[in-house]
């Protein structure tokens, strides 16, 4: 039978009091999850989850306090942000964005966190293994993983995820706010547009590409990947190598 591995990322006061975890180490083994105690599933870093996914695991579980409730404020607004562009990047790389949740629990209720714990666990039971475990790994998913790490680490997503409430909810200078159905439609277009720049830096840091043959395997336009090109050009992402014959060639820079 298929035992997932799942690792659960779960708020300190969100985790029972009767699997609390000690100081050191800060992962052990609970019935069906491993679980890592953070301080707020707020400040976990976009960056850990597309790694822990990389490393092989089936499903991420993030659990912290319900709304209203958090230590820190809007912990828990800034882990529902992360988490939409998450899902977002996830579907973006070939891997379901069903295998990453955020949950809510309190930490003087066992019941429903096992509960949690059990629909998530038969979820990914459901949609099997992941394709990143095994001698098998799946290179393509590997890759898209790397250049979604690279996007969400960079200054657009990391400005985005954090601003949502203020831009969708407070009024502007002009007095003025995003509508929701803007904002989120604002935030499909960056996150495909950071994906697609920085899987475009990750293949030609790997070899000389032309747009056409970037256009292939990513599976675009080659005018898409001529002004993305342009665009990294302009930020000393990417740079034209040298031309062959007709075709200009390209090579990835060093993002600093």
């Amino acid at each position: 039978m298929f035992r997932p591995r799942i690792i659960g990322f779960v708020c300190n006061w969100a985790l029972p009091k009767r699997i609390e975890i000690p100081s050191f180490p800060r992962m052990k083994i609970y019935p069906k999850m491993q679980v890592v105690q953070v301080m707020c599933v707020g400040r976990i870093d976009p960056v850990i989850v597309l790694d822990t996914f990389a490393k092989g695991a089936d499903g991420v579980l993030l659990v912290g306090c319900p709304l209203p409730d958090c230590h820190f404020v809007k912990g828990n607004i800034q882990a529902e942000n992360k988490t939409k562009i998450l899902k977002k990047l996830l579907s973006l790389t070939g891997l379901e964005p069903e295998r990453l949740q955020l949950e809510w629990a309190y930490a003087t209720e066992i019941e429903p966190f096992s509960t949690i714990v059990d629909a998530f666990r038969n979820h990914i039971i459901k949609l099997g293994q992941s394709p990143l475990v095994g001698e098998n790994s799946d290179e393509k998913i590997l890759s898209n993983i790397l250049a979604a790490k690279n996007a969400v680490a960079d200054f657009s997503l990391r400005v985005l995820t954090g601003r949502e409430e203020e831009l969708t909810e407070a009024m502007n200078a002009y007095g003025k706010r995003i509508p929701q159905e803007e904002f989120d439609d604002l935030l499909d277009e960056i996150v495909n547009r950071e994906f697609l720049r920085h899987k475009i830096h990750l293949l030609t840091s790997q070899k000389l590409l032309s747009v056409k043959e970037i256009a292939t395997i990513v599976n675009h336009r080659p005018a898409l990947i001529l002004r993305q090109i342009a665009d990294m050009t302009s930020k000393h992402m990417i740079a034209l190598d040298h031309v062959e014959e007709t075709t200009p060639l390209y090579k990835a820079l060093e993002v600093k």
